[in-house]
């Protein structure tokens, strides 16, 4: 069949010219592809022809013909071809070409061996691989390596005939190929071994791979240490047992590795990134190790080669300064604070105070990273890194002013509400550095540094001015809105897309008082929304339509209308120009719309969730092009606007390629399959906003939403178990708010407001029971499953609201005989989380390793959430949430008990709130209770105290254990006493506790005056009102007053002069003091005392 018709269009494949190869394909797939001798001519082409790219060529298209066409020629033929192709690929001198004929090999075998033929290969490659002929081993181990990768181990028999081989061939001290080809074979084999058997001998070789990378390195053999470097990488993701007790030395190698400025970059890179998987993937391990202390400083050390910021370019992400930040902001998502924060910050001192500005630079940027990590712990140390910002916003280099105004954005950006308090010192000095950015590039316009300041500069207003109130935004707006239009017309569009921004949410933050601005800001940001001539115009589209969308919200409907419909076609022509951002902007602004206008929404309803929905259903799979990794070795490709590096055997060579990726190498005609792998992962992220903004426009639209509700509720559910967590995130959300908006409707409609307890008391409208059983169930399987920690915190967050509002209807019981009902699976999955056993909190086997008290923010989190989810649960069963109270009651007193403040703190609330909702039904556990929360009133830490006092209040007020409380009274107003002081400038967790503790004196009093001394207690306590933190606390505090002047006690009524004023004051703004009910007796009581 290798004729000469034949070998011409091969040829042509080759050539760089698109319709011609189009062609040449077209005939080789309808003549010539169909045909099982199609395998045999080009096996010959492969073993024979004089030309090496056609032989190559060959070799990739027929590795891809055998498996169709394979199992159609005689078996005396394919005999003949295994022999010869064998044959031919031992004699074989040139790597590539050998390497290419051993992928088609193993394209063979993995026909063969799952069928039972060819069963004497894997015999012969033992025998080849320990030959003394060092061209047998080569070729041997690579054609092992490839029938891994291509086929299933099972199916080559025992693991342990080629982890024997392995263990001698990883120590080949004549062939670094030998060793390192075993190595990546051992990281194929190592996705299938269970066996523990298997698994220490597997461990034996972590030494040996170790030694295969630090020659590559030693040898500056780049190619090979970074196929070194990815495989063990690789291992920190699968079995932990595999690395078993070489992690720790394969950190510290790495380390040692990353540090090293003798290298090369890309490889320094690779080892950072192995400490990130170890991170990410072992981080228990990491923590045991006492590790982050090691890796901050270096990572601190490897910043000062952060390249010159003038602006970034792509290839920064793939230098070692920028690894190393990033490996920082891993650390702090992934380790508690005190393994990554605490010294980092310690460490950066005399960084960021060092004459170098590179050093100030690197302490100043590396800060900035740990921010998103650990917000909460870096929010305690502000009176000490807002004093250092803003020193380092006047420095002298303008390398490290950038790097500042990066830190204070991403400051912003978590902690918006306590940096911007400093914004009387903030602004004046992003002022002073925006202003002189200006002047700067006004006199040299191709000063880089200028121009990344002014980004710079409106980046770190826009996240500053998130946590202003209106009336502290109005003070800098005619400040900034008319410095932010100057650069609206500016030639770099970076600067551009910054400003326009900015000017967005000073609108947002600044809400009615930017209206004299509105006008001339749509007008200037009107240019914009219908150009689409190039990628800069539609970047500068999408942003001033999300901005717009903000000044919307700020300047209101009525003002914003004559605007709407023609933004509305803008959005709507935008999901045609495939631009993802511009996409996903539309959608926000579809939000907004939403919000602004609700009701007043529905002209456009139709279309948006049309829009919405052909969104979440398209296909995501792209165009499948049969790139594999092994390639492309050793190469730097850029998919989806992102860099990787690849492994390679030759580094002068490129492996075998799929024809589509050898057209594109030869500038032929498929450069738009490239552009497809990137867009699986924007369809994705643009599915994410779609779910999420389809959730806004039901929840907004109410009942106009209706009819829509059944097609959106069908389209979401499947996207519970989308691959990327994302799109998961957003569907549990969106499917709830449906819920909740469903819920509110039957209310609206006249259904009766929920009772506690099941069976229910209130049974819902059969469209909403329908709606909770087909959400529940999914949503159950998830939670129960989910590996992803911020789903799972996201599944507790939607629950607990969904219970709060809507009470127990989704925990009645399933109609699957037998099954577990919804309740039991949600106390299983609770208490499997507060154990931190749920997959979300185990990254590995980690028998071996010692508990640690201490968790990340993130992990924290998840823990704290599913706290709310029990308190919500106590809320919508009542008293009879007493019976599930023995399932939790174990975790939450170990929380209680904790050496972990925030744990303490978070479960002693607990109790009070379960206490709150179950009531009468705490009392078998009052003992207990008691005890843990007595203790708690003396804890070290203020917020723990005021939540044992409000709790302990609770216990006392609705447990009818009298011997247990009554006997607990004299120490509990003992430990309450240092509480009950009015500070000067009191914390607010300082603040909170005085209330609390006035709160749990009410709650005493009003269960039973004649215990506590009221003559003593009560002028104390009117003294120390009206409350200033937990207005919450005004309730019992109040009605614990009115309780005592309606039985005429003589003490209160004694008082009538001092609470007088009280009442007067809390009758007055803020209006959040007093709750409906507890205003009504406030206004009875004072026109009593008045009387």
């Amino acid at each position: 069949m290798a004729d000469q018709k034949f070998v011409e269009l091969l040829q042509t494949l080759l050539q760089p010219n698109t319709e011609h190869v189009k062609a040449a394909t077209e005939q080789l797939n309808t003549q010539y592809y169909t045909d099982p001798a199609a395998v045999t001519a080009l096996v010959q082409i492969t073993m024979s022809n004089q030309a090496e790219d056609l032989r190559q060529l060959a070799a990739v298209e027929a590795r891809k013909l055998v498996p169709n066409l394979w199992e159609n020629l005689p078996d005396q033929q394919k005999t003949q071809i295994r022999q010869q192709l064998l044959q031919s690929t031992t004699e074989d001198e040139k790597p590539l070409s050998r390497h290419s004929k051993a992928r088609v090999l193993a394209a063979m075998a993995n026909q063969d061996l799952p069928v039972g033929k060819w069963t004497e290969l894997p015999a012969i490659l033992e025998r080849a691989a320990v030959s003394s002929d060092v061209k047998h081993r080569e070729v041997a181990v690579y054609i092992i390596y490839t029938l891994l990768e291509a086929m299933s181990p099972s199916n080559l028999g025992d693991p342990s005939r080629f982890l024997n081989i392995f263990v001698k061939t990883i120590q080949d001290q004549e062939s670094p190929d030998v060793a390192l080809n075993t190595m990546l074979a051992l990281g194929e084999l190592a996705r299938t071994l269970e066996d523990e058997k298997h698994l220490k001998t597997f461990q034996t070789t972590i030494p040996h791979m170790a030694r295969v990378l630090q020659r590559a390195i030693e040898d500056k053999d780049d190619v090979r240490a970074t196929q070194a470097c990815d495989t063990i990488d690789t291992l920190v993701e699968l079995d932990s047992a595999l690395l078993g007790p070489h992690l720790k030395d394969l950190m510290q190698f790495f380390i040692q590795v990353a540090v090293n400025t003798d290298l090369d970059n890309d490889i320094r890179t690779q080892a950072i990134g192995f400490l990130m998987s170890c991170v990410r993937f072992r981080r228990y391990k990491v923590q045991t190790f006492k590790l982050g202390e090691p890796m901050v400083k270096m990572c601190l050390q490897i910043a000062l080669e952060l390249p010159d910021d003038s602006e970034e370019e792509d290839d920064d992400d793939f230098l070692p300064g920028p690894a190393a930040l990033a490996l920082i902001d891993t650390m702090a998502e992934s380790l508690p604070p005190s393994h990554v924060v605490v010294p980092l910050l310690k460490a950066a001192g005399p960084f960021v105070q060092n004459s170098d500005p590179r050093y100030r630079r690197a302490g100043i940027s590396a800060v900035g990273m740990c921010v998103e990590g650990a917000p909460d712990f870096i929010n305690t140390q502000l009176s000490e890194i807002m004093p250092l910002v803003l020193h380092l916003l006047a420095d002298s280099s303008t390398l490290v002013r950038s790097a500042t105004l990066d830190c204070l954005a991403r400051l912003a950006d978590d902690l918006a509400e306590d940096v911007g308090k400093e914004h009387a010192k903030l602004i004046p000095a992003l002022i002073k550095n925006f202003d002189h950015a200006v002047q700067a590039a006004q006199s040299n316009s191709s000063d880089a540094m200028a121009l990344r300041i002014i980004k710079a500069s409106c980046i770190a207003i826009d996240a500053l001015v998130d946590g202003f109130e209106p009336d502290v935004a109005a003070l800098y707006v005619d400040q900034l809105t008319p410095r932010f239009e100057t650069l609206f017309g500016h030639p770099d569009h970076r600067v551009q897309l910054a400003a326009i921004s900015a000017t967005g949410s000073l609108a947002a933050a600044a809400e009615d008082k930017f209206k004299p601005y509105f006008q001339k800001s749509v007008q200037s940001l009107g240019q914009f929304v219908t150009r689409k001539d190039s990628n800069d115009d539609l970047d500068l589209r999408a942003m001033s339509i999300d901005a717009l969308g903000k000044i919307a919200c700020a300047v209101g409907g009525e003002a914003f209308q004559p605007f709407v419909k023609p933004l509305m076609q803008s959005t709507a022509e935008s999901l045609q120009l495939d631009h993802q951002r511009l996409k996903e902007t539309a959608y926000i602004f579809w939000s907004a719309m939403a919000r602004v206008y609700q009701e007043e929404f529905s002209p456009f309803l139709p279309g948006v969730v049309e829009s919405l929905l052909a969104c979440i259903n398209q296909d995501e799979t792209g165009e499948e092009i049969g790139v594999q990794s092994a390639d492309l070795s050793g190469q730097q490709v850029t998919v989806g606007g992102k860099k990787f590096t690849l492994t390679q055997d030759n580094e002068d060579e490129l492996v075998d390629a799929d024809d589509a990726l050898v057209k594109a190498l030869l500038d032929a005609a498929s450069a738009d399959d490239w552009d497809d792998i990137g867009a699986v992962t924007g369809v994705a992220m643009e599915k994410e906003i779609a779910v999420e903004v389809l959730g806004d426009v039901l929840a907004n639209t109410k009942n106009l939403f209706v009819p829509y509700f059944p097609k959106t509720v069908t389209a979401v559910m499947p996207m519970l178990e989308h691959s990327f967590e994302g799109i998961r995130k957003s569907a549990v959300g969106t499917l709830w708010r449906s819920y909740a908006s469903v819920w509110g409707i039957a209310e609206g409609q006249g259904m009766q407001k929920w009772r506690p307890g099941l069976p229910l008391a209130v049974t819902p409208p059969e469209d909403l029971q329908k709606l909770g059983q087909r959400i529940m169930p999914l949503t159950l399987a998830l939670w129960a499953d989910e590996a992803d920690r911020s789903t799972v915190t996201d599944i507790n967050r939607n629950l607990s609201a969904t219970l709060k509002l809507c009470g127990p209807a989704i925990l009645s019981p399933t109609l699957t005989p037998g099954a577990a009902t919804p309740l039991e699976q949600m106390c299983a999955i609770l208490v499997k989380l507060l154990e931190k056993q749920h997959p979300c909190q185990i990254d590995e086997d980690v028998d071996d390793i010692e508990e640690t008290s201490e968790n990340s923010e993130y992990d924290w989190l998840t823990i704290d959430t599913t706290l709310d989810v029990v308190t919500a649960l106590s809320t919508a069963l009542g008293d009879q949430f007493g019976e599930l109270w023995q399932i939790f009651e174990k975790p939450i007193l170990r929380l209680a008990s904790s050496q972990e403040t925030s744990e303490r703190c978070a479960a002693v609330g607990t109790i009070g709130e379960c206490v709150e909702g179950m009531k009468a039904g705490c009392t078998p556990y009052t003992a207990r209770m008691m005890k843990i929360l007595l203790k708690r009133l003396s804890d070290e830490d203020a917020e723990t105290k005021s939540n044992a006092a409000f709790s302990t209040g609770l216990l006392c007020l609705h447990s009818t254990n009298a011997k247990e409380v009554l006997g607990s009274y004299n120490e509990i107003l003992s430990k309450l006493e240092p509480l009950l002081h009015k500070r000067q400038n009191p914390s607010e967790h300082e603040a909170r506790g005085l209330d609390n503790a006035i709160g749990c004196i009410s709650r005493m009093v009003k269960k039973s005056p004649q215990n506590i001394p009221l003559q003593e207690v009560l002028p104390r306590l009117i003294a120390l009102l009206p409350l200033t933190e937990d207005y919450r606390e005004n309730e019992p505090t109040f009605d614990m007053i009115v309780s005592l002047y309606q039985q005429q006690n003589p003490v209160i009524q004694g008082l009538a002069g001092q609470i007088k004023p009280v009442l007067e004051k809390v009758l007055q703004p803020p209006e959040g003091q007093l709750t409906g009910e507890t205003r009504e007796k406030v206004k009875e009581l004072g026109r009593y005392l008045g009387g």
